[in-house]
Formats: structure tokens, sequence, C-alpha cells
């Protein structure tokens, strides 16, 4: 990979950081994304020695680790804790090259209830009521997932679920590219939101009428992803948070 290729790589992770937490999916210094570059190598998000979080993240705070965890990063930089998590996902899955983990307050909370996301919305969010309908597996530990054990339990339970919630923990999303795995965890996030809103009224809301699905199509990438993306990095720039 050319030198500007891997500078536009390593920009697209700090915008996908800098999206979760304008979004609200991420407070602080906690969550990271990745992006496999080959078959050797992963970007990832590192905390660094002027560590200012996530909506600050700079492309310089993104750098290559080996896909078995191997790394030479620059004096003062250390890759996650969980970076088990991310290779164990992106091993699992060849199909994907991007991985999201994050801590959004909503699906944390509505882990706690005992309720898996569910299809409840239609309209409102298509790509988020298709995933609750083919199910959104919760992961019963709260601990970190930095160990290969820890991972590869996280994966058991993932399946092949694109978006996996983490009781009490957070959630992790895959994408075959870094806004699709971000978008995916907004949308779960958003299913969240909704369903607690329902629930602190004490109604339980009903599924999706399974003859509203005929109206409710998979849009495609383009509308899904490629449009939202760019909502997000207009948001961004609007904010003066756009790294370019």
């Amino acid at each position: 990979m050319d030198t500007s290729t891997l500078a536009a790589q390593r920009i697209l992770v700090a915008n996908g950081c800098r999206v979760l937490a304008h979004r609200g999916l991420v407070d602080d210094i906690l969550g990271h994304i990745s992006l496999r570059i080959d078959d050797d190598r992963v970007l990832v998000r590192c905390r660094g020695p002027r560590e200012r979080g996530l909506a600050f993240t700079e492309p310089g705070d993104i750098h290559e680790v080996g896909v078995n965890g191997d790394h030479d990063l620059p004096e003062g930089y250390s890759v996650p804790n969980e970076l088990p998590l991310h290779l164990a996902a992106l091993a699992n899955d060849p199909d994907s090259r991007a991985v999201v983990h994050a801590h959004p307050p909503a699906v944390v909370a509505l882990s706690l209830t005992g309720e898996a996301p569910r299809p409840i919305v239609g309209a409102f969010n298509i790509p988020a009521m298709r995933m609750a309908l083919a199910g959104i597996p919760v992961h019963p530990s709260a601990a970190l997932i930095r160990n290969e054990a820890r991972a590869k339990a996280m994966i058991q339970t993932m399946g092949t679920s694109p978006v996996c919630i983490l009781r009490g923990h957070g959630l992790t999303a895959l994408g075959a590219t870094v806004p699709q795995a971000v978008i995916r965890a907004i949308n779960a996030d958003a299913l969240a939101r909704i369903q607690l809103s329902v629930l602190a009224t004490g109604a339980r809301a009903p599924e999706i009428d399974h003859d509203d699905l005929d109206d409710l199509p998979d849009l495609g990438s383009s509308f899904n992803d490629d449009n939202v993306w760019r909502f997000h990095l207009a948001a961004l720039e609007h904010a003066g948070l756009l790294v370019t």
C-alpha cells in the first residue's frame, strides 16, 4: 500500500472515531476502531502520550499492528487493552475489514434490562429493524475482552451477526468498510434508545407486523451506508471536527 493510500486510511479511521463520539456512542477515551489493510496488517486507534479522547482523534493516533498482535508503536503510544477483540473478529470473518468497539450508554442500559434488541420499529430505521429481526446477540460477560479466550467467547456468541451487544459493557460491530461498521453501531444505538424510551413508559412495544415487511426493503449500501456516511462527515465538518 502506497503512502498516500495509507494516510487516507488513517484519516478514515480517525473520522470514524470522531463520528462515534459526535453521535454519543463513546465518551472520553473509551472505544476504538480497527481496519484491516492487507493480509498481515491492521490499523487500530491507539492511545497516545497526549490522549484527548475519541472526539479529537488524529490520524497520528492510528497505528499498524500485525494480525497476530505484533506491533512497534512510536514512544508513548499503546494498543487498546481489547486489541484481541479486534483481531479475533477480523480473523473470524474474512468479509469484514472493519471493527468498531464502543460503549453506548443506551445499549449498555438496554442490556441490563434483560431485554434483547427487538424489531419494534419499521420505516423509522429499516437497517436497525432488519438487524433486530435477524437477531442481535447479547454476550453475557461484562469483562474487558483483553485476551484470546474472552475474544473467542465473544465471537461464539456473535455468530454470523454483524453486531453483538456486550452486557454491561458496550457493543462490537463489524463491516466491510469503516463507514458500514460505524453506521451499524449507530443503528444499534438508535434502536436501543427507542426501546428504552418505550420501556420507561411501562409498556412493552409489539414487534413489527410481518405484513409490513414487504414495504420495508433493504435499500442497499449506497443509501444505507454511502449517503448516511456523507451526512456524518458533513455534520463533523459543520461542528469543526472533520479531519481532512
